[in-house]
């Protein structure tokens, strides 16, 4: 039987809970695992850069568009 390490994520569940962050708050335990993938891997950090640049634009276009009226 293979033990399982609650706080060892891969990094497709890192995105998924990068994406998830986005909509809701995680618990404790999802946000200490997240962050220390994001200590160790060096392709998820990029992702994380890349969820907040695409927020970031969002939020300006939603301004540009709601102030066009």
């Amino acid at each position: 039987m293979t033990p399982t390490y609650p706080l060892r994520l891969t990094c497709q569940e890192s995105a998924a809970l990068m994406l998830a962050r986005e909509d809701r708050a995680l618990p404790l335990t999802d946000r200490a695992a997240l962050r220390l993938h994001l200590v160790i891997c060096k392709a998820c950090p990029r992702f994380e850069s890349q969820l907040l640049t695409m927020r970031h634009a969002m939020k300006q276009w939603r301004g540009y568009v709601d102030g066009d009226d």
